[in-house]
């Protein structure tokens, strides 16, 4: 078989998933049993081409050695060091919206490039959890993340911490510049000013309480408008990520 190149490694008809301790070039895998369940759901043959990655960057090209009812191996076939992260580094301190709409804002924002998203339980939050229930949905959230950067191409999973208040959610990114988009804003989204990493905040489905968004204030963060509507809180980091993107990433 000839060499992928870097260039093609992401782009054959491939399935791409996620598994650690991937072995060097030429030595074949267990794969772990989600993997296995996840290769005959989609109804995968012996030799059919893998693509996997360990979140640590780059990528290996893997055929499929043995597929067995509860058992499958991949023989690694190569290694690209390609990337596909932004040039800058994007937290989002999400306010916690209900069910689905949640988990679309974990996928969506993967899939624009977060870096790191951090759950807000913001004034106006409906979702009210124990701890236990909290660390259950962060887990779960990250592996939304997992699923997206494996649909997406990317080599990196963005980390998905566990859900906090305000005031520990801006400390936790204490140092990066900010921006917060509202329609209130005082710049348009041109004059976002260049950054190699930034933190923005976004409400939940009742947005954020004033006193919340004066907190933001006080920190100087930039206040960004994107027009007359109001978003919802699955739309708006969307919208964020967009716009963050093509004026100071990857996306212009």
């Amino acid at each position: 078989m000839a060499p992928t190149s870097p260039s093609t490694i992401a782009t054959e008809p491939a399935t791409r998933l996620h598994v650690t301790g991937i072995p060097p070039v030429g030595e074949v895998m267990d794969l772990p049993d989600a993997v296995v369940r996840h290769i005959q759901a989609r109804r995968l043959r012996r030799s059919d081409g893998l693509v996997l990655f360990d979140g640590t960057g780059g990528e290996y090209t893997a055929r499929l050695d043995t597929l067995e009812k509860r058992r499958a191996r991949a023989r690694i076939e190569a290694f690209s060091p390609r990337e596909a992260e932004p040039p800058v580094a994007v937290t989002i301190l999400q306010g916690i919206s209900k069910g689905e709409r949640m988990d679309y804002s974990v996928q969506k924002a993967t899939e624009l490039g977060v870096a790191r998203i951090i759950p807000v339980i913001s004034e106006r939050c409906v979702v009210r959890l124990d701890t236990d229930r909290w660390a259950k949905k962060q887990r779960h959230w990250q592996a939304v993340a997992v699923a997206a950067s494996e649909q997406c191409g990317r080599n990196r999973i963005p980390s998905v911490e566990m859900p906090c208040g305000v005031d520990d959610a801006l400390t936790a990114v204490a140092g990066l510049p900010g921006v917060i988009f509202d329609t209130e804003g005082d710049r348009a989204a041109h004059q976002l000013d260049p950054a190699s990493a930034l933190a923005t905040l976004i409400g939940p489905e009742g947005g954020l309480a004033p006193a919340e968004i004066q907190r933001v204030a006080d920190l100087d963060w930039q206040r960004i408008r994107l027009g007359p509507r109001i978003l919802r809180s699955d739309t708006a980091p969307v919208a964020a990520l967009a716009v963050i993107q093509t004026v100071i990433g990857d996306m212009g």
